[in-house]
């Protein structure tokens, strides 16, 4: 495969992952705590972890096929995971309210999806629609369980920030 078509696959694989995990994040962080800066700090933190091991798995897998541009494979998912978790975490740090600001993220999650399968479909030939909404399910679902999960974990723990 060649370097373009592999720096095209990083940053899908980048963007997805933070969407996906990092907007699951952020609607259990948003119905758990309710507390803006305790939301915005989880999230930093955990960008910055999941980017950097996004990053470094990639390098890995991509080192282990005898990729040139594992380096490159592995910064590029890496840069691409964080950029997209700063547009999903920017609308907490503009906005007071936490449930509009969750909406905003989501709705932030949904562009990008949608970016990202025009890219994929103009470069390769895949179909917009079923992956649009393949990965906007998977999202949706993600973020679903996650704040069943924040919810359990709430009312399981007894913690009422």
């Amino acid at each position: 495969m060649t370097r373009r078509y592999k720096s095209a696959a990083a940053i899908v694989l980048g963007m997805h992952d933070a969407i996906v995990s990092l907007t699951g994040m952020i609607a259990g962080l948003t119905f758990a705590l309710a507390d803006k800066k305790l939301i915005i700090l989880s999230a930093v933190i955990a960008s910055v972890s999941a980017g950097l091991s996004m990053g470094a798995s990639c390098y890995l897998a991509e080192k282990t096929n005898d990729n040139p541009y594992a380096v490159h494979a592995g910064f590029t998912t890496s840069a691409a995971y964080m950029g997209t978790c700063i547009f999903l975490i920017l609308p907490f740090c503009i906005l007071n309210n936490t449930r509009i600001a969750l909406m905003v993220s989501f709705a932030v999650a949904v562009a990008v999806i949608f970016i990202c399968n025009l890219c994929i479909r103009n470069s390769h030939h895949h179909s917009f629609w079923r992956h649009t909404i393949e990965m906007l399910t998977v999202c949706i679902s993600v973020s679903i369980v996650s704040f069943i999960i924040g919810e359990f974990a709430k009312h399981s723990l007894g913690i009422n920030v």
